[in-house]
């Protein structure tokens, strides 16, 4: 089943709003939790490193995410443990809209794919779709997130408590700037290697980052490049 948006309003506000710091209540039900009741994004990037997912492209620059257990824990998990087993090296950004967002995290590049493990139970929170959010893509079910996630590039606040969002951009924003568009692009642009700062993965090779895109797989169909973004 296609892992796509499928409901996002008109482009919102183009600056990104701060988070409320207060004391937060964790173990309050998801339902009761207010946006000043969740962790805020700490920006330094030598600061809970275990928390930090590096992606390295192949236009040569790398991005930095920070991961908000505290927003989805289950889903921080999963991003961490497919990271680990290696499964996000090679796949291309399969859907990137100009204006909107660049999605990834599907082996196949064909936005149909996912990992063996089982699906997520959303786990919906009020933190606002903003530029450089890093929320799960999913189908029409509200609990089939898997392995696909996307990075949001202007504001789409009509995501907010339908779409998992679980981390921010905290470094290289440039570098997804710099995502190649298309639905999916000729010529995509790929993760080579996702790691989690704390192991201390080395970055790829000259070699590795200039390695063409394998896009055997992809064989979207009319229907999946027509997927609805809404309105």
């Amino acid at each position: 089943m296609l892992k796509t948006l499928l409901s996002a309003a008109v482009l919102s506000a183009m600056a990104a709003t701060p988070l409320a710091a207060q004391d937060m209540d964790a173990d309050a039900p998801p339902a009761q939790r207010q946006m000043s009741d969740y962790a805020t994004i700490d920006y330094n990037l030598q600061e809970d490193r275990e928390n930090i997912l590096l992606l390295d492209l192949s236009n040569g620059q790398r991005v930095a995410i920070r991961l908000m257990p505290d927003w989805a824990p289950n889903h921080v998990e999963r991003v961490k443990t497919l990271a680990r087993q290696g499964f996000y090296d090679g796949v291309i950004f399969h859907r990137v809209i100009d204006g909107f967002m660049a999605q990834t995290g599907d082996p196949t590049g064909t936005g149909q794919g996912g990992s063996e493990l089982p699906d997520l139970p959303e786990e919906f929170n009020p933190m606002p779709h903003v530029r450089g959010t890093v929320s799960m893509a999913r189908a029409q079910s509200e609990d089939s997130a898997n392995s696909q996630f996307f990075i949001v590039f202007y504001p789409r606040f009509s995501l907010d408590k339908k779409y998992t969002n679980f981390g921010r951009v905290i470094a290289g924003m440039d570098a997804v700037d710099a995502i190649v568009r298309g639905e999916p692009p000729s010529n995509p642009t790929r993760v080579v290697q996702a790691s989690i700062a704390s192991d201390n993965r080395p970055a790829p090779s000259p070699t590795q980052l200039a390695a063409p895109a394998n896009t055997d797989a992809r064989t979207m169909s009319v229907d999946d490049l027509n997927a609805p973004i809404g309105e």
